[in-house]
Parts: structure tokens; C-alpha cells; sequence
């Protein structure tokens, strides 16, 4: 058996007296995409927040063997755990290469930036054309892959990625996918937190249904799609029988 990259242990959360996400455990083991699916409102964003150390949370949560919990934020970020934020949170009076380069600030050395960057430009030829534009100015697809490359700047080992196709028209999602899907041929691994159900199934190895905070079913992928339940809450069809 392949120790997990990331483990999270009956970790809850609360905002005040209302308990956002509650005694949810998950693993994510590594060169795999783990997805989170679940109605608005269940929690998902809170969970992967309380992850990386946004939010203070009871339980919990184990990356590349160690307590994430001593770690700040950026200590996390600079061991490989990354966020892409739901909003993407880019930097929108900056330059699509400045905004790049922020996502290096751990990274040590000039040549190894280059290469990164390098390779970000490889996998997103778009942002390459448009280096020079300010990330303001660029469509809601290129903000999404210029949130995507700015994490990869970081060099993780675990990207998490907090609805990556929300708001994107339905090729722009497709190609979406489809990079996500290249990241883990190199190896990184994926925490997937998604409302299109059917692409984040379709893309993961394995899945988790959260409900009102809590983890309502979790399985291989091919079982949850082909799961009653999940099929007519998410996928808006009736399982095949089986």
C-alpha cells in the first residue's frame, strides 16, 4: 500500500456556532485526482480552505507524512500544497507574466523560475501570447489558466482546485479538464472540488459526496457514477441497471 500524500481526519469547522464541515475524513494518494462533489453550500470550499490552513479547523490533517497543522499557510505552499482558489484571486492591475512570478516566491534559483515558467508556457500557450496583458483584461477561461499556472509556479505536489469550471463555457471547460487531467501524467497530485459532477467523476480516480457538511458517500469514481443516488442528485439521470 502507497502512504497517502494527504490525509484529513475527522476535521470540523465552524463559523461561530454553525458547524460548516463536520467530522469529515479523506485521502488522496499520491499521482491520483481525488475529487469532492456535493450541492452549493455543503462545504466543499471551507474544506479545502481549512486545509491548506485558511481556517481553523479541530481534526486532523497529515501532508507527505506530517502534521500539516504546525505549518503556516505559506510553509505548506512552499512543501508542494497548493490552492486555486474558487475566485481565483489573480492580480488583476498586473501583467499575466508579473502575476507568474508571484507564484515563485518560494521557489529558490533563477534557472529553476525559468524552467517553470517555461513549462507554464508550454501547457498554456494563451498565456505565453499574452505575457504582457493585464490579467484583468483576459477572458474568464485564460483567468482560469493563469490561476492554474500561477500554482504550478509553486511546484506542487498536491494541487487543489476549487471549482475549476465554474463560469466557463462548455469547450473552454472541456480543455480545462483535459490539462487537468496532463498534470497528472507528471505525477501531481489532484484534489478536485467541482459542481459539474459528471467531468469531475469522469476525470477522478476516486470521489466523495458532501453534503450539508458531512461526507454522505465515497468510492472509485466508476462506483459513484453508476450509484442511484448520486446519478439522480448529480448527474440528472437513473443509474443503468445493473
Amino acid at each position: 500500500m502507497t502512504a497517502a500524500l494527504l490525509e484529513v481526519t475527522n476535521l470540523s469547522v465552524a463559523y461561530g456556532k454553525v458547524e460548516a464541515v463536520h467530522d469529515v475524513s479523506l485521502s488522496v494518494a499520491p499521482g491520483t485526482i481525488v475529487t469532492v462533489i456535493g450541492p452549493n453550500g455543503a462545504g466543499k470550499t471551507t474544506l479545502l480552505a481549512a486545509i491548506i490552513g485558511l481556517l481553523p479547523a479541530r481534526g486532523g490533517v497529515r501532508y507527505a507524512g506530517d502534521d500539516a497543522r504546525a505549518l503556516s499557510v505559506e510553509q505548506r505552499v512552499a512543501r508542494g500544497l497548493v490552492l486555486v482558489p474558487e475566485k481565483r484571486e489573480l492580480f488583476a492591475s498586473m501583467s499575466v507574466a508579473d502575476n507568474l512570478e508571484l507564484g515563485s516566491f518560494a521557489c529558490r534559483g533563477d534557472a529553476r523560475i525559468r524552467a517553470r515558467l517555461d513549462d507554464v508556457y508550454t501547457r498554456f500557450p494563451r498565456l505565453r501570447d499574452r505575457r504582457g496583458q493585464l490579467a484583468g483584461t483576459l477572458s474568464g477561461g485564460e483567468r482560469q489558466m493563469l490561476a492554474l499556472g500561477r500554482a504550478l509556479m509553486a511546484g506542487p505536489r498536491l494541487l487543489m482546485l476549487d471549482e475549476p469550471s465554474l463560469g466557463l463555457a462548455p469547450l473552454v471547460v472541456r480543455e480545462i479538464f483535459a490539462i487537468i487531467a496532463g498534470l497528472r501524467e507528471t505525477g501531481v497530485s489532484i484534489l478536485l472540488v467541482e459542481q459539474n459532477a459528471r467531468a469531475a467523476l469522469q476525470l477522478a480516480d476516486y470521489g466523495y459526496v458532501l453534503e450539508t457538511g458531512e461526507l454522505a458517500l465515497s468510492g472509485p469514481s466508476q462506483d459513484l457514477s453508476a450509484n442511484p443516488r448520486v446519478a439522480a442528485t448529480y448527474l440528472g439521470r437513473a443509474a443503468a441497471p445493473g
